[in-house]
């Protein structure tokens, strides 16, 4: 137990080790021409960890193992659940049906084409393939973290999941507004697109939150509408992540079933912090909560993510990836291209639709 007398100690030590190099990762991330960028903190933390894992690990006490672990998973299943202050039901409601729709066929159709060439093209382990289909297909660091406990992962297929994220999240950011200036603005016919519309396509195909708001920031003259419809959408698609992981721990749990070929005594796995996370957005959306506290909760809940991702990266050893080759960057390059061109069709029907 980490905190049974002989570890609290150690424990108390590791977490706050870890809080410290999580620090470090927010005021990085703070830092303007890194915010520019649209690097969070979660993803400087997990570099910082790993930094630490492969060069100074063996010149700490490892009784603050305890500490990092619990950091990796108990705080890590806390931060989730709160995350559900960035969101409401109201905010869901008013991007209406067209950017509900797109969000759920891109999350579903991504998420099952990652799992699907992860692992039967390219030959990648269960874990790994999953994990980077959650990334791309839903809100990119904070799905994978939130993902790894219902796998069971190790922390070193989390590490790569998150760098592919961050490698094809980044592309997006840079590619996005370029689409939009030389292709989409000026185009007539089937590949213009109007303000809401691209709005509708970017929170429904590129990864990460910041990253998101990044691109609507970088397209000169954006409209409001435009930023607007991309977070909203880019919202939906994350509260989506609760969903994902009851469907698929139903999908675990039968599974095991079936390997194990018994019709009783496999336990249904349910991972009860996405339902709590739902009903913290369902909290929120009654607004209860002033906003400026509101804020503050959102900022105490990035930091915990923050030690999460950093705990993780401090459990990767890069040796641990021996044997996977390419295969995470075609995986995640395949889910890259259906993002940016099926996402465009699929935007383009939805809202042409509804």
């Amino acid at each position: 137990m980490a905190f049974s007398a002989q570890n609290i100690k150690g424990t108390i030590s590791g977490i706050l080790f870890v809080a410290i190099f999580a620090a470090a990762a927010t005021m990085v991330a703070d830092i303007s021409f890194v915010k520019n960028l649209g690097i969070s903190p979660l993803v400087i933390g997990i570099v910082m960890g790993i930094f630490y894992a492969n060069t100074l690990h063996n010149h700490f006490p490892s009784e603050w193992g305890t500490g990092i672990t619990f950091s990796g998973k108990k705080i890590l299943r806390f931060a989730i659940v709160f995350y559900g202050f960035r969101i409401t039901f109201q905010q869901i409601m008013d991007v209406g049906m067209s950017g509900f729709m797109v969000s759920l066929i891109m999350l579903s159709t991504t998420f099952i084409l990652g799992t699907y060439l992860g692992m039967k093209i390219f030959k990648m382990d269960r874990d790994t393939s999953m994990l980077t289909a959650s990334g791309a297909s839903v809100c990119g660091a904070a799905a994978v973290l939130a993902t790894e406990p219902v796998l069971k992962a190790e922390g070193h297929k989390t590490a790569v999941a998150v760098s592919m994220v961050v490698l094809f999240g980044t592309i997006s950011m840079f590619l996005y507004p370029v689409l939009y200036a030389s292709i989409i603005e000026p185009a007539t016919g089937f590949l213009h697109m109007t303000p809401e519309q691209f709005g509708i396509y970017v929170g429904g195909t590129i990864h990460e939150v910041a990253q998101v708001v990044a691109v609507p920031a970088s397209v000169a003259g954006a409209p409001v509408d435009m930023a607007n419809s991309a977070v909203i959408v880019k919202m939906t698609r994350v509260i989506m992540i609760a969903p994902l992981l009851i469907v698929l721990g139903i999908y675990l749990s039968m599974q095991a079933k079936k390997s194990g070929g018994v019709s009783d005594g496999v336990k249904l796995v349910i991972p009860w912090f996405a339902v709590y996370f739902i009903g913290m957005a369902g909290f929120n959306s009654l607004q209860l909560v002033p906003q400026n506290i509101v804020d503050v909760i959102n900022e105490i809940d990035t930091f915990l993510l923050t030690m999460a991702m950093t705990a993780l990266g401090m459990g990767t050893i890069f040796a641990k990836f021996r044997g996977l080759g390419l295969a995470p960057i075609y995986t995640a390059g395949s889910m890259f291209v259906w993002l940016v061109v099926g996402g465009f069709v699929v935007t383009k029907v939805v809202t042409a639709i509804f």
